[in-house]
């Protein structure tokens, strides 16, 4: 149970580690698509006349559940906003925290279902890798497909949460491994 422990707690902080690589450094850059200050302010400025009211959420713009949502959608420029009607820090220290809390926590997960599901090294490396492709695949590259999200980010997001969750479930499955080979029940070989 300790190698469980231990291999959860470390594959969650690889998966915080290689979170910050690619989101708290400039790397970042490469997936986010900048304004200038002046476009910023008056973007900022119609969020807050637009948005307030509505407060914290995720918006469509514009609204394709009315008539003339539906032209307007049609027509173009639309977004999708995850807006916050009070502002915080840009490195927020609380959000670093509940980030690393967050990403030892799925570690823990990760290396308890592999434990529990399969049996050697092998088996939970091929199944961390998979897992993870297709974890990124669905949750993320599917946001392009469905709902037509820039490519570029799509691809920076499930490739960085590739590595995370990949490498997660390496870390745990390789310090699970044991040196003795577990024996096979017969009646599980049938």
């Amino acid at each position: 149970m300790i190698r469980i422990f231990i291999g959860g707690l470390l594959g969650g902080l690889a998966m915080f580690i290689i979170g910050f690589l690619f989101w708290g450094t400039p790397l970042s850059a490469l997936a986010l698509s900048r304004a200038d200050d002046q476009a910023s302010a008056n973007l900022q400025a119609a969020l807050a006349q637009g948005l307030n009211s509505g407060g914290t959420g995720v918006y469509i713009i514009p609204d394709p559940a009315t008539a003339q949502g539906t032209i307007l959608y049609g027509k173009g420029p639309v977004a999708q906003i995850f807006y916050n009607s009070s502002g915080f820090p840009v490195t927020d220290g609380a959000a670093l925290i509940g980030g690393a809390i967050l990403a030892v926590v799925v570690g823990l997960l990760i290396a308890l279902a592999l434990r529990f599901a399969l049996p050697d090294f092998n088996s939970r490396a091929r199944v961390s890798v998979i897992f993870a492709v297709a974890a990124a695949l669905w949750m993320h590259v599917g946001q392009a497909v469905f709902n037509h999200a820039p490519w570029g980010y799509i691809l920076y997001l499930g490739f960085s949460d590739f590595l995370a969750l990949a490498a997660a479930g390496l870390i745990a499955a390789k310090l699970m491994e044991s040196k003795a080979v577990p024996a096979i029940d017969a009646d599980l070989a049938r």
